[in-house]
């Protein structure tokens, strides 16, 4: 691992590291990545092998458990998916986008750390002795089907991939998973899906839950196999099914079947209460994050102010799946508040296509174009999800200040409490 920065007074310091030496081994296990080390470096006696100034140099130090080199790695390099699945969000991007978002991530690590599903496809035997070793729990995994010919046909994966016998492999050591089933009308649901869920349930509860989403389709899928959308039909059948399904797979505490938000919003239903999707740990992915959402509001609306202390008038943006709830639910409350008047404007995807409806995915672009000519008030309101993991840039590389400038109206991010964002206005 090359070693970018070392910091003042710092056991790297002290041995004499500088930055672009490398760390290779400690007590003579290979150092690939940040989790190693982090793994490893908690050992109180070790032996540490570097490359210093191009020569090995090997180290023994001792050291308290807590204390590391105060060193700073570079970048991990990112593993890449084994699969070119038929309905690949990465292949419906149009073109002239980042590189970054042509990358088709399919590593463990990132899984771990980050949330991210994975296919494993492209994981051996090496990979899942270290996740077991490491403890690297839980992990997210992309089923979506496991029969073996319909797997090949959607994932383009020419042999079997083993995925049973690694579910199986990593449950029995205690590793935490988490699985998802993107469903596709005439392509995995039916008898392909209650075969995927009967092969995934025989791992209940290590593998903790499976989440079915509906596919998303833009409009650059040129090239592509053709894949029928989900609509708002399909949807209900599918939660008309929900008691059925649950009953035949039944979790503990929490369900192990769980749906995504969509299906609701799609079906033209109400969102089930909290206690349906047990502790929220998949709410960022969709999973309850509408439900959390409205809970908030609720008890925070009890703290609204009953009245601004001048007049405001606010414009709320939000993607076209969330628009009419949020008509329902939020609106009427906000504007029951004297001097503040909301108005609520749906962005329609145009950069995607209008397939695509959810909020996090609306670019910097859309924004500006079905903004910019509208009477917007003193402030634009909008969720936190419209910028990267890292709250800096939206999809199409733009950041807050730019559209704020080009709407000529500024633009405020909700982290979800709308709490804030009006206490904020009394404050201003």
């Amino acid at each position: 691992m090359k070693i970018i920065k070392v910091f003042p007074d710092s056991l790297g310091e002290t041995i004499g590291i500088q930055p672009g030496d490398r760390l290779l081994k400690i007590n003579g296990k290979r150092v690939q990545d940040e989790i190693d080390y982090q793994f490893r470096i908690t050992e109180e006696i070790l032996t540490l092998d570097f490359e210093i100034s191009g020569r090995l140099e090997k180290v023994e130090i001792e050291k308290e458990y807590d204390d590391d080199l105060g060193v700073e790695f570079e970048e991990m390099k990112i593993r890449s998916c084994a699969n070119d699945c038929v309905f690949c969000f990465v292949d419906q991007n149009p073109p002239g986008m980042r590189e970054g978002m042509y990358f088709r991530d399919g590593d463990y690590r990132m899984s771990y750390l980050h949330g991210h599903y994975i296919t494993m496809t492209n994981m051996g035997q090496n990979e899942l002795n270290r996740i077991v070793e490491q403890r690297l729990s839980p992990l997210y995994i992309s089923v979506h089907v496991t029969d073996i010919q319909q797997r090949q046909k959607l994932f383009l994966y020419k042999k079997d991939d083993g995925l049973l016998e690694k579910l199986e492999f990593l449950t029995s050591n205690g590793i935490e998973l988490h699985t998802q089933i993107v469903l596709m009308p005439d392509l995995n649901d039916g008898d392909y899906l209650i075969k995927t869920l009967a092969d995934l349930y025989q791992f209940y509860p290590t593998l903790n839950s499976c989440t079915i989403v509906p596919v998303g389709l833009t409009g650059h899928r040129k090239g592509l196999m053709e894949i029928q959308s989900v609509d708002t039909q399909y949807a209900k059948k599918l939660l008309n099914e929900i008691p059925h399904l649950r009953k035949q797979f039944p979790g503990g505490k929490s369900p192990f079947l769980l749906y995504s938000d969509e299906w609701f919003i799609l079906a033209d239903q109400p969102f089930p209460p909290l206690s349906d999707y047990g502790g929220l740990d998949l709410a960022e992915n969709g999973v309850g994050q509408v439900r959390q959402f409205l809970t908030l509001f609720e008890e925070e609306s009890l703290k609204f102010p009953n009245e601004l202390n001048v007049e405001t008038n606010i414009t709320m943006a939000t993607g076209t799946l969330i628009y009419e709830t949020f008509q329902k639910e939020v609106l009427p409350v906000l504007n029951q508040i004297k001097n503040l008047t909301v108005t609520l404007c749906p962005i329609i995807n145009n950069f995607y296509g209008e397939s695509v409806t959810v909020t996090g995915l609306l670019t910097g672009t859309d924004i500006i174009k079905q903004l910019a000519s509208e009477k917007l008030g003193d402030a634009v309101w909008m969720s936190h999800r419209i910028l990267n993991d890292e709250g800096t840039l939206t999809l199409d590389n733009l950041t807050l200040e730019e559209i704020s400038t080009a709407i000529d109206c500024p633009l405020q991010l909700s982290n979800d409490s709308f709490l804030t964002l009006l206490n904020n206005l009394n404050h201003a």
